[in-house]
């Protein structure tokens, strides 16, 4: 009688040991394909925003907002033709691949880990590939947008070491401005002028530059700058120096209105932001001629205004749509 108890007592103990390993296997066991990381994660981050917030002949500024999680490891923006997105069958997955810009709140000095609520304006047609920014998808991806079409958008938030990715938002819609090119009185973007400078660089372009800043250069602040200079400086990152960014844009709007015929074609705003960058630069060299440094927001507004006039958005004359 005691060895039968005994031998009921013991296989008791082993059914309690097989379903206590059980239980712990599925505890740990990875679902639906995750991972074991992906497991340890509490949740799912809160999908952000978009809206429009403005748009120029070659450019569209797009306002992203964190939500309730805010987005502290940044966010993904794709957008694409809003014709080639409804050939897909209105779908992001088909035959048109949509551009995708990465903007990464990791990164050093990063101006994408968003609090809750917090946001951020990318100017997609000229994205400023400063530190965490980063464009892939089809050929074009990193140039101009075109004038008088509308352009559909969708973005993450990226995943945390304790939270997953959001979901993707539904989809947004914004337009450029129309085309409406006024002669020889149009501008071209910072791009543009980089590509077509004294080292041309893409299919079909060539040194486009005015001859008279071909000949003598142009004064960014108080200092000079030779045509191969004013290159190097296009073509430099701008990696969180505003001073950069600033010339990028003061550069290209002093080329533009240096080819224009009519003396008068200028707005007064843009005249005023020009004389407004060239009392900030002051004597200051920038990268990579010189190792100058202005903070970036406070030189944000004019930066954005001298873009907003590259661009096409600022008064006339407009974009110019060909050479």
């Amino acid at each position: 009688m005691k060895r039968l108890i005994y031998s009921l007592l013991t296989l008791l103990m082993v059914g309690i040991v097989l379903v206590a390993c059980n239980k712990l296997d599925s505890d740990v066991a990875p679902q639906d394909g995750g991972t074991d990381v992906e497991k340890s994660k509490t949740g799912v981050l809160d999908t952000p925003t978009l809206s429009c917030e403005g748009s120029t002949q070659t450019s569209i500024s797009i306002r992203v907002t964190a939500g309730r999680s805010g987005a502290p490891a940044g966010f993904s923006l794709q957008w694409m033709l809003k014709e080639d997105w409804e050939a897909n069958g209105d779908s992001w997955n088909g035959d048109k691949k949509p551009c995708e810009g990465s903007f990464s709140g990791n990164a050093n000095i990063s101006n994408y880990n968003l609090l809750a609520g917090q946001s951020v304006t990318i100017r997609v047609g000229d994205i400023l590939l400063d530190n965490g920014a980063s464009i892939g998808g089809p050929d074009g991806c990193d140039g101009i947008l075109e004038c008088g079409t509308e352009y559909v958008f969708r973005v993450f938030a990226h995943a945390t070491s304790t939270q997953n990715r959001s979901a993707f938002s539904g989809p947004t819609y914004c337009s450029t401005l129309s085309c409406d090119p006024r002669g020889n009185e149009c501008t071209y973007t910072q791009g543009f002028w980089k590509n077509n400078g004294p080292v041309p660089t893409g299919q079909g372009n060539s040194y486009l530059w005015p001859q008279s800043v071909k000949d003598n250069g142009l004064m960014l602040g108080s200092v000079s700058y030779t045509p191969d200079q004013l290159l190097a400086i296009l073509n430099q990152q701008v990696a969180g120096n505003g001073l950069v960014n600033l010339a990028h844009q003061l550069i290209a709007a002093k080329l533009n209105i240096a080819k224009f015929t009519d003396p008068n074609a200028t707005p007064d705003v843009i005249v005023s932001a020009i004389r407004d960058a060239d009392d900030a630069i002051g004597s200051l060299i920038v990268p990579p001629v010189g190792t100058g440094f202005i903070s970036p927001g406070s030189v944000s507004r004019l930066v954005d205004l001298l873009a907003d006039f590259n661009e096409g958005g600022v008064g006339m004359p407009g974009h110019c749509t060909t050479r």
